[in-house]
């Protein structure tokens, strides 16, 4: 009845999880990596929101995002990945995704809420940091 048999596949939902969310969040600013151009409308994005040096804070969220991406697919260095993921999109609704209601922000509270988990829960035991000690307790 409370199906407590799907607990062992927690390892594989976690390691689903982190290659979904990581993969999106790549996915996500790949074309910013890849293009002056994009980069350049991104910072162009952020000064119309009022961002604090846009020029310097395109790329910081770009890398900030990709390395969190990287590091969840690997399992590595999660817990920390996790809460810069959550503080990153904590920003970004403060910032713009709040003025879009629940629907606009839900994307970035979603990331919050999985980089927390991945922060406290840890990369589950198909990971780089299952290695070093970093898996659930």
């Amino acid at each position: 009845m409370m199906l407590s048999g799907l607990g062992r596949w927690s390892d594989a939902s976690e390691l689903l999880m982190r290659l979904v969310v990581g993969g999106f969040l790549i996915w996500g600013v790949w074309d910013n990596i890849t293009s002056d151009v994009r980069m350049a409308e991104f910072a162009g994005f952020l000064a119309r929101w009022k961002f604090p040096f846009p020029e310097l804070m395109a790329p910081l969220s770009v890398w900030v995002q990709f390395g969190c991406g990287a590091a969840f697919i690997a399992g590595a260095l999660t817990r920390w990945a996790g809460l810069l993921c959550a503080l990153h999109f904590i920003i970004a609704i403060l910032m713009v995704d709040r003025f879009g209601g629940v629907r606009g922000a839900f994307p970035a509270a979603a990331l919050v809420v999985i980089g927390l988990h991945l922060a406290t829960a840890g990369p589950g035991r198909i990971a780089v940091d299952a290695l070093f000690g970093g898996r659930r307790r």
